[in-house]
């Protein structure tokens, strides 16, 4: 949140929880696509998507350095991905649990 809003935490919560009923309410990678990139910056979203690939990284056990030789995405920030990962609110774990079951439904 911007320092100098005035949004009370209710009012905050009340708009992610906006915000997060749209992307769940979408029901193709297309349709994702177009909302972000409707909502993103080109920089905001290739930030998504460099935390994403170094979660994939991370699941792989690569080494720090050889995902930032990968992905070009600083050490610090495959750092603060790898602890979200680890002891974060669960978000990145219950994606990557549930692309991978997508995927081996997908598959056949």
């Amino acid at each position: 949140m911007k320092p100098n809003r005035n949004d009370s935490q209710r009012r905050q919560h009340d708009a992610e929880n906006a915000l997060f009923e749209a992307v769940i309410s979408l029901r193709s990678v297309a349709e994702c696509r177009n909302f972000f990139k409707d909502l993103c910056t080109p920089a905001e979203l290739q930030a998504l998507v460099d935390r994403w690939q170094v979660v994939e990284c991370l699941e792989q056990n690569l080494p720090y350095r050889k995902i930032h030789d990968l992905t070009g995405v600083s050490v610090t920030t495959i750092g603060r991905v790898a602890r979200f990962l680890a002891d974060g609110f669960g978000g990145y774990r219950t994606a990557i649990d549930r692309s991978r079951s997508s995927n081996t439904h997908t598959s056949h």
